[in-house]
């Protein structure tokens, strides 16, 4: 690499870790006080988890009724519904985890790297199990092999809520898991020990 990319390269790190700094101060004020407690941001991880069941109930949905007119609304009361109530709650699970799932490696501390590795090792268990899950249905709710006659829009939107999942369940997971701040006293007592 050559000096002028080299530095190029640095520079162009800085700037972005002081754009990140800048968001987190920037989010630290806007962020709400009440998610400083664990049962709030586990309320809001809870409606991201509730979310995404919608997302599956609409596939089971369409596998039972479509092709059909009901079918085409329910899809698109729910795909309303996704982004009036899902496009917010995801944002907020984002700005409440402070990006964990989304930055990369090297801008996270030690911590950080951590709780990361855990959220995303909790939600591939849980996606397993989901992926199982979805498999036996299919597997017992389909019967007639080569005549079988599964709704395109069905098989469409089961493998849709597999993604979705896959993507946002480590953001689910991180809001959920996210310790509570160190209280005050916590930090003095730190200091204290730091101190020779």
């Amino acid at each position: 690499m050559t000096n002028s990319t080299a530095r190029w390269l640095e520079r162009s790190r800085r700037k972005r870790a002081d754009r990140l700094a800048a968001l987190e101060e920037q989010m630290d004020r806007r962020m709400p006080a009440r998610y400083g407690r664990r049962r709030p941001r586990r309320v809001l991880a809870g409606a991201g988890a509730v979310t995404l069941g919608l997302l599956w109930a609409d596939a089971a949905v369409s596998w039972v009724i479509a092709p059909s007119d009901t079918a085409m609304i329910v899809n698109f009361v729910v795909l309303g519904v996704l982004v009036v109530v899902g496009l917010p709650l995801a944002t907020q699970l984002v700005a409440l985890t402070r990006g964990l799932t989304a930055k990369r490696e090297w801008e996270l501390d030690e911590r950080q790297l951590t709780a990361r590795l855990r959220a995303f090792a909790t939600a591939h268990r849980a996606s397993t199990v989901v992926i199982v899950a979805v498999l036996l249905v299919t597997m017992i709710a389909d019967r007639d092999g080569r005549e079988s006659q599964i709704p395109g829009a069905a098989l469409f939107l089961i493998l849709f809520a597999l993604l979705v999942t896959h993507m946002f369940l480590p953001l689910i997971v991180a809001a959920w898991q996210t310790a509570d701040p160190p209280t005050e006293d916590d930090e003095d007592q730190d200091q204290g020990q730091d101190q020779p």
